[in-house]
């Protein structure tokens, strides 16, 4: 974390932004069974685990619930968890509601994400939401990745705070997609936008990837570099996972040619046009949320990356790509893959 000296103060002109920001939290923290992004109700449907998921690993430590519609994924010290979708897709919609381990979680890594590394060992494309446990009282904390073409030196990574408890209740964690652009959704707000440029290459995920839910066991790095690592006392770890989505076009998974016609689906323009209201929350999101930019990380990228705004909240960030004065204690009471941050 960078220190105070190397972070300037903050400026009079974000008070301004406070309504915004409470705006933004409000709307989070919505929590209850959980439900589908507003922009994209009642166009998505949620299906059962045999229809579209298929088990990876794990053996006895994945559980079906609610006639197929809840899965459990649970880590204990034989193993963790986890499953894949059954087919291969370029670009789409894929959700889940998502409910974290509670109590203390320190070394479990829960991931909800779209790969093909399986295909491309060394040029794979990857999205991510990746859950960092951690010790009794402090928070889970959740982060974004983004790799293109075997980028893995340049992940593209993103940390936030959420301004929920994530083991408190069910949350959608949500990745749309496109040929042009990618956006992460936490609940009904889209948090991280990812715009195609032409610098950016292929770096820019391209390839059919499959949904994978992972629980595994990260002790080495995940929490604080490894300092506290699973305690398996508390085991088993258990995430649990719902409304499951599986909206994108399906490819032949031997030449990924295209398996049926998919036109124009209904999530391009939905990518295309995030309304100003998204807009807002997206910014007061990353302004309140965001605890890590790599786009603001000068030791990693002394030169920032071609779709970094370094003109973007630039006074928040420190020269390691923290957030400046952040407290990363728990706020609201007692309680893969390996990141290429450390926190």
């Amino acid at each position: 974390m960078a220190s105070s000296s190397s972070c300037p103060p903050p400026s009079p002109r974000l008070a301004h932004l406070l309504p915004v920001l409470v705006a933004a939290v409000v709307l989070l923290g919505r929590g209850g069974e959980a439900r589908q992004p507003a922009p994209l109700h009642g166009v998505v449907r949620s299906m059962a685990f045999d229809e579209g998921y298929t088990q990876l690993f794990g053996s006895g430590n994945l559980a079906l619930r609610r006639e197929g519609k809840r899965v459990h994924l649970a880590l204990d010290e034989s193993t963790g968890s986890g499953f894949a979708s059954q087919d291969l897709f370029l670009h789409g919609f894929f959700s889940a509601a998502v409910k974290l381990p509670a109590d203390y979680a320190a070394g479990v890594v829960v991931a909800f994400y779209l790969s093909n590394a399986d295909a491309y060992e060394k040029t794979h494309d990857e999205l991510d939401f990746e859950f960092l446990g951690n010790v009794r009282g402090r928070d889970w904390r959740v982060q974004t990745n983004v790799y293109g073409n075997g980028s893995t030196g340049a992940g593209r990574e993103e940390r936030y705070d959420l301004p929920f408890d994530p083991t408190d209740d069910f949350h959608h964690y949500s990745i749309l997609w496109t040929q042009h652009r990618i956006i992460f959704y936490v609940d009904e707000t889209p948090i991280r936008e990812v715009v195609r440029t032409e610098a950016m290459g292929a770096a820019f995920p391209s390839k059919p990837m499959s949904l994978y839910a992972t629980i595994w066991d990260g002790s080495a790095w995940a929490t604080l570099g490894g300092r506290y690592r699973a305690n398996y006392k508390y085991a088993p770890f258990v995430a649990q996972f719902g409304d499951l989505v599986l909206e994108g076009c399906p490819v032949n998974p031997i030449d990924h040619s295209a398996t049926a016609a998919c036109g124009t689906p209904w999530y391009e323009p939905v990518a295309a046009a995030l309304s100003a209201e998204q807009r807002a929350a997206m910014s007061a999101f990353r302004r309140g949320q965001m605890s890590y930019s790599y786009c603001h990380d000068r030791r990693r990228y002394p030169v920032a990356l071609s779709e970094c705004d370094t003109a973007a909240l630039p006074r928040l960030f420190g020269p390691d790509g923290m957030k400046c004065g952040g407290d990363r204690r728990h706020r609201r009471g007692g309680r893969g893959h390996r990141s290429d941050v450390v926190m």
